[in-house]
């Protein structure tokens, strides 16, 4: 294998629109497989995973490959569903050139769209595959207009159906419109000659020649577009049908070998030495150092760990080693794979340009760059999107119990858009994901395949007090129980400190009235107090404790007493000094198409939220606002169902402040209630 014969492509598109049903049809009528798999039977290669079959939609990328005479395709099925987006990002790290694929009856979606704008940033080449031409309600003219209306009028067929819809019998390509019927030839010569513009426009001498009246050699339109595809001047348009006697397939496989870049195409690679920061460039070339990135983890049920990675530079061999420049460890591995949906087939050697698998690795995760100790490079790591829908989780039996945290970690370490944490204030664990269905994959795949059942409820928010004003208070802490008793006594002023400022202790005794020994006792003792809450039992923050008066007893004076006494003090004092509730306050920036501003701007508002600015990017407005975050544990589902899916956001947090009196009231009466129901 050579790798100016190899191609890396990735399926994209919006969810429904037949990304798995191309793949499989690709792959039969290469003869990789022998019978055609149906997404609705749930034996296709790609879409294997149990959760996979049962939804009848694809949710992990699939890795295919296909042998075709001297070349291999790298084939890689990406979900369309908007909760796995970050798949998508991923893939596209790994390969050189992405088809689109776009349901004739369905038309432009928003995740052809959101995938497209993913791949063009990347400045991938793009074809169009226009599937599911035999089904009712189509037609070549709307579709094709909806496409050059979306992605531009450099989208050009490059074959026509004799007919749409169910009567759909055979596709011509505009390089055999002789043969086409009359009723299609004319077009396909359209087509021809606009695509011939494009070859020319390719070369300067080539397009002086062509504007004169000369003609173009064979060799010199192939080169032509294949050049006006790479630079993404040219996006070809295929129509068929994946499942209707694979129609079309044939004519995008020859135009994926002849059109696409191979990795040799492609510009160097761009990366930075791990320990110097210099930036290094490694070229697609078996003769450069060893160098890849790890775009994918799987766990599967009998080898364990697969580890995935795009080779860039140089080559490698099984039972070899490597080194990962990201956490500077070296790695060794046996077996190399090519993978073929949940197959591994084995192989000895692979080279700069293909992507492959191993297994067992301990360190290696993904985005982790691979390479040659002896030239190390680091690649930049995929910018995954937030993960703004958040769930508090917790085990069912204290036999889950035991085996949640390694469960948990292994399917992050799977699916780096799901997270876990544990909020420190409230205590809980927290897992966040895209959606709604993203996190009940994950629910599921916990109990699948790691036996662990959960219960999952709606994160608690983390409130914090805060005082308003000045206050004084005495805390005198005295008790005699016969033998030596308990005594301590202090003079505390509080007052309030600003926002985010945290907690400051003054020690202003003087003569001694409160011993210094006892003094670290008191500050504990204030900590406590505040940690436990006096108007609803959240922590009280930002507040100078001043501890200025007190008396003590030689013989009944202790820490204990001192700590008890400054407790009592501080909760007194608070009661004095204006306690109110704090909420923490996020930034959220919300993606939409303008004609969505309206309903999203009064649904902000709604949400007690505060639109701080608009701008522009691209076809989108992005609204920048400050939200509390008790208004937004649903919104994901919320802006999918206001946006009809066209929009997304992101969300970090920001500062607190005051919660409204009405709103304090229901809060600080639930908290009453749930301490009451817990004592």
């Amino acid at each position: 294998m050579e790798t100016k014969n190899i191609r890396n492509v990735a399926l994209i598109g919006h969810s429904g629109s037949g990304k798995t049903s191309l793949a499989e049809a690709l792959l039969y009528r290469t003869e990789m497989v022998n019978r055609l798999g149906k997404v609705e039977e749930g034996n296709t290669v790609s879409d294997y995973a149990p959760d996979e079959v049962k939804r009848g939609v694809s949710i992990n990328t699939s890795i295919m490959h296909i042998k075709l005479g001297d070349c291999l395709i790298n084939l890689l099925d990406t979900p369309g569903y908007a909760d796995f987006y970050g798949e998508v990002l991923a893939a596209l790290r790994a390969v050189d050139s992405v088809i689109l694929t776009i349901c004739a009856s369905s038309g432009v979606e928003v995740g052809t769209e959101r995938t497209y704008n993913a791949a063009r940033e990347r400045n991938l080449p793009v074809m169009i595959f226009v599937n599911r031409c035999d089904k009712e309600n189509t037609s070549i003219d709307e579709i094709l207009s909806d496409i050059q209306r979306s992605f531009g009028i450099n989208c050009v067929p490059f074959n026509l159906p004799d007919s749409m819809g169910p009567g759909l019998t055979e596709i011509y390509s505009i390089f055999d419109a002789e043969n086409a019927p009359n009723s299609v030839k004319q077009k396909l010569q359209e087509y021809y000659h606009k695509i011939i513009d494009f070859a020319a426009e390719s070369d300067d001498q080539i397009l002086e020649r062509y504007l004169e009246g000369g003609q173009l050699t064979p060799e010199e339109i192939s080169s032509g577009l294949k050049k006006a595809v790479k630079e993404g001047r040219l996006i070809p348009v295929f129509f068929g049908s994946a499942t209707k006697d694979q129609l079309g397939v044939e004519q995008l496989l020859k135009a994926i070998i002849d059109f696409f870049p191979s990795p040799e195409d492609m510009e160097p690679v761009k990366g930075k030495h791990p320990d110097s920061g210099e930036e290094i460039e490694r070229k697609p070339s078996s003769e450069e150092p060893f160098s890849g990135f790890v775009f994918k983890t799987v766990y599967d049920p009998y080898v364990g760990q697969l580890t995935i990675f795009r080779i860039f530079s140089g080559k490698i061999t099984s039972d070899s080693s490597f080194y990962n420049s990201t956490r500077k460890v070296k790695e060794r591995f046996g077996q190399l794979f090519k993978l073929q949906g949940k197959e591994q087939v084995n192989i000895s050697e692979a080279i700069a340009g293909d992507i492959v698998a191993v297994a067992k690795l301990k360190e290696t995760k993904t985005s982790d760059t691979v390479c040659d100790e002896k030239n190390p490079i680091i690649f930049e790591p995929i910018s995954y999107p937030e993960s703004p829908m958040s769930s508090s989780i917790k085990p069912k039996s204290r036999e889950d119990e035991e085996k949640i945290m390694e469960a948990l970690h292994r399917l992050a370490d799977e699916d780096p858009t799901f997270k876990v944490t544990r909020e420190s204030q409230t205590k809980e664990l927290l897992i966040s994901g895209i959606g709604d269905l993203h996190i009940e994959v994950m629910v599921d795949r916990l109990k699948e395949r790691f036996g662990v059942d959960v219960e999952l409820g709606t994160p608690k928010v983390p409130y914090k007090e805060t005082i308003t004003k000045k206050a004084n208070a005495q805390g005198k802490y005295k008790r005699q129980t016969g033998g030596r008793g308990q005594y301590g006594d202090v003079w505390l002023e509080i007052e309030p400190l600003p926002r985010g400022a945290g907690f400051e202790f003054v020690d202003k005794i003087v003569g001694g009235v409160v011993p210094k020994q006892y003094i670290p006792a008191v500050e504990k003792g204030v900590r406590q107090a505040m940690q436990e809450g006096v108007l609803a039992g959240y922590p009280v923050v930002d507040v100078r404790v001043t501890l200025y008066d007190g008396s003590y007893h030689p013989v009944d004076s202790s820490d204990l007493a001192f700590q008890i006494a400054a407790s009592m003090g501080f909760k007194k004092a608070a009661q004095e000094a204006g306690l109110v509730l704090l909420e923490p306050i996020m930034d959220v920036e919300i993606y939409i198409p303008d004609e969505y501003m309206g309903q999203v701007s009064g649904d902000i508002n709604s949400k007690r939220g505060r639109i701080v600015g608009v701008e522009a990017k691209g076809d989108l407005q992005i609204i920048k606002a400050q939200v509390p975050l008790a208004e937004m544990f649903r919104y994901a589902s919320e802006l999918r169902s206001i946006t009809g899916g066209r929009g997304y956001y992101s969300m970090r947090f920001s500062h607190y402040e005051i919660v409204p009196h009405r709103i304090a009231e229901k809060v600080i009466q639930q908290a009453q209630e749930t301490k009451k129901e817990d004592q």
